[in-house]
């Protein structure tokens, strides 16, 4: 049996209802994708041609991998250098287990991450008309935006719902317009999402579409080049776990904790986890006596994640609603992932697949992360991010 996930939209929240179903063939569970059992390939298997994302007037790029960079890029490494997503972890940090178990699945959550140019056609938004399929036939106005007429953005099906959290920098090199789920099914005509209030690119970054937890959708995402360039990932990830295994809930916890400002709309019937820590917005990384060497790491990928997890940390953003250990990712990057190392990053098995479930085992919880206390404080574990140079 398969978990498939009923979507419902209420007061501006997502309400997920979980229902079992046997499922044939590929599967997309809200958040992590499953791979069509045609197409499953072990993590071991030969390389494949890349996929090459192009989509007319949208501007991408993958990130600059400067070794020791004096500035950098806003689209690419956005946000001021105390944002939560910026913030290393602090020698003051205090780790509280978080007994996070092997999963069965190790998946992704993509995510649409874009520069408008000035020349996209203003477009109308709409609320979208279901979580299922049917996204494309919402009536209720989200106003209107920049648009490219050549992005498209499949509906849902019956066996796939994905997040499709989605950003968007505006012309004005400063706006962020945030969508979820994204979805534009026909060339040239309306966009379909809830939208979330506009962000600047040069403020904290915390506030965006993500349902379960309010978190933004361009922050702490592995952005194209991060898993395959020799730079190191200077920012904090996000991550999704099963939150009927995972996430509490009780009378005196909301099932959240800053900077997430709010729970899944199911959380007080759904969140069935007993360590009072772990819930929405809660900040994991791997302790400082924890190596490289001690977890047995053997992808490149799986030390370049582990290095990231460790100096900057991840944070929780949304329910997988599976077992199914999720990382947000930006469109591309799976396809990117296969075709530099030969294996895929999703799968049940496979030593990348075996490097991530070690990764997600020694997380723990950065117990005493706030606002005036980022990454727990005291001295960073890593410089902090540098000016923005554009």
């Amino acid at each position: 049996m398969s978990i498939i996930q009923t979507v419902i939209r209420n007061r501006g929240l997502l309400s997920k209802i979980a229902l079992a179903a046997s499922v044939t063939g590929g599967l997309v569970i809200g958040n992590c994708s499953k791979l069509p059992a045609a197409t499953t390939t072990s993590n071991n298997s030969g390389k494949t041609q890349s996929t090459s994302r192009t989509t007319g007037t949208v501007s991408i790029s993958a990130i600059d991998t400067n070794a020791s960079p004096s500035t950098r890029k806003k689209f690419l490494w956005p946000f001021s250098p105390q944002s939560p997503w910026n913030m290393p972890i602090g020698s003051g940090a205090k780790y509280v287990p978080a007994n996070i178990q092997q999963a069965y699945f190790a998946g992704a959550d993509e995510e649409y991450i874009y520069k408008i140019n000035a020349n996209d056609p203003v477009r109308s938004v709409y609320a979208p008309g279901a979580w299922g399929p049917g996204r494309c036939t919402g009536t209720t106005s989200q106003g209107t935006m920049q648009f490219p007429d050549s992005l498209i953005v499949p509906d849902a099906t019956n066996s796939s719902t994905p997040n499709n959290s989605s950003a968007f920098l505006m012309p004005d090199g400063q706006n962020i317009v945030q969508l979820n789920p994204l979805a534009r099914c026909k060339a040239g005509s309306n966009v379909y999402g809830w939208r979330d209030a506009n962000v600047s690119i040069y403020g904290d970054g915390i506030s965006g579409s993500h349902g379960g937890s309010g978190l933004s959708a361009i922050g702490g995402s592995v952005r194209l080049g991060e898993l395959t360039g020799s730079a190191p990932i200077r920012h904090a990830l996000k991550i999704e776990l099963w939150a009927e295994k995972y996430y509490h809930y009780s009378g005196a916890n909301s099932g959240y904790r800053w900077p997430a400002d709010r729970a899944d709309n199911y959380a007080a019937d759904a969140y069935h986890g007993t360590n009072k820590s772990l819930v929405q917005g809660s900040l994991l990384a791997i302790p400082p006596k924890v190596t490289e060497t001690s977890l047995g790491l053997q992808t490149a990928a799986g030390r370049k994640l582990f290095h990231a997890l460790q100096d900057y940390g991840a944070y929780v953003v949304d329910d997988s609603a599976w077992d199914c250990h999720g990382m947000a990712v930006e469109k591309g990057v799976i396809d990117q992932f296969r075709s530099t190392y030969g294996y895929d990053f999703q799968g049940t098995s496979g030593t990348f697949y075996d490097d991530y479930m070690k990764l997600f085992k020694a997380l723990a919880i950065v117990d005493n992360n706030r606002s005036d206390n980022l990454g727990g404080g005291g001295t960073p574990r890593a410089p902090l991010a540098p000016t923005i140079g554009d």
